[in-house]
């Protein structure tokens, strides 16, 4: 008897140790090194932030603010996608504020101070009871951008008015710019910087990985840099100086087609580029796209330290 009572015994530990396990809840800190506040890359900081993480029931979300400046309310679906905040479920007015995710389902937070939401400091998550992968996010748009009909060729300017810098707040600052765009053959990437301060290196998968500058493919020096592409594939840039690309200066995207006829001679003054070959060599390359990967414009889900959290002016002046 006292055998069986002994295996019965036993038997519940290892039940309830396994039931410990599977509901552990987790603290998850919203916008990481972000924190909670108007983010300067509008909504899609904290839709791209919530996007790689997941939520289930028993998690607790720890909202880092400073009060006076910044609170927290949870709002219904509406009121989210309106930013209105007469009526939130909850809100909380003193930073750091926790809040547990206590059911499944959709669940919606705003800033109601000034104009906050509608500049971006609002988030939307997913909450799911239990499994390894997560829901899809409801309100950012899938990783893999959909088929497109050719275009005119598009010049885009890196990082639009941030630049092409040392970014605050870490890699995320390019990779949220370079997310949900659709980039193709003859369109024109555009590197604002510095010169003496930045430059703009194409390089290879596994250089832009280690941030190994020792060898690269092409350095732009001079600013602008204007690089037209001119072949599908995998793109790594970074920059050369020191500690640069460890500290987020770096970008990757897809070159998924081509954007239809057009004359290179119009290109201003633009440098060709074509995909980075499995092994640096001295001079652009032209051959087929690299087998890695989608990289940042197709959103990979590495952790990531934060996101960039200062203007333009700020960053300047830091570097």
């Amino acid at each position: 008897m006292d055998r069986i009572v002994i295996i019965c015994l036993a038997i519940l530990a290892i039940a309830v140790a396994s039931l410990v396990h599977t509901t552990a809840a987790e603290t998850i800190v919203v916008g990481d090194g972000l924190g909670w506040l108007v983010p300067p890359g509008g909504d899609l900081a904290y839709g791209t932030w919530a996007a790689i993480n997941k939520f289930t029931v028993g998690d607790v979300l720890l909202f880092n603010f400073t009060s006076g400046e910044q609170d927290v309310a949870r709002v219904t679906k509406e009121a989210y996608l309106t930013c209105n905040s007469t009526n939130p479920i909850f809100l909380k007015t003193t930073g750091p504020a926790n809040f547990t995710l206590d059911a499944t389902g959709e669940y919606f937070f705003i800033c109601t101070m000034y104009a906050h939401c509608r500049l971006g400091q609002r988030l939307a998550i997913y909450v799911t009871a239990s499994g390894p992968n997560p829901a899809p996010h409801p309100y950012l748009p899938p990783a893999a951008p959909a088929p497109v009909s050719p275009r005119a060729p598009v010049t885009y300017t890196v990082g639009d008015g941030l630049g092409w810098l040392v970014p605050p707040g870490g890699e995320f600052a390019y990779m949220t710019w370079a997310y949900n765009k659709t980039f193709m053959v003859e369109d024109i990437l555009v590197f604002n910087f510095v010169e003496g301060l930045q430059d703009v290196a194409l390089v290879t998968k596994e250089a832009y990985e280690t941030c190994n500058t020792s060898s690269t493919i092409q350095v732009w020096s001079t600013s602008p840099g204007k690089i037209l592409i001119n072949s599908t594939g995998d793109y790594f840039f970074t920059s050369t100086y020191p500690r640069h690309c460890i500290l987020g200066q770096q970008l990757a995207i897809r070159v998924v087609s081509s954007s239809g006829t057009t004359d290179h001679g119009t290109a201003p003054s633009s440098s060709i580029a074509g995909p980075p070959s499995s092994s640096s060599t001295g001079s652009p390359v032209t051959e087929g796209p690299a087998t890695s990967p989608p990289p940042a414009s197709s959103f990979s889900s590495r952790v990531i330290a934060g996101f960039f959290i200062t203007l333009v002016s700020i960053a300047m002046a830091v570097f």
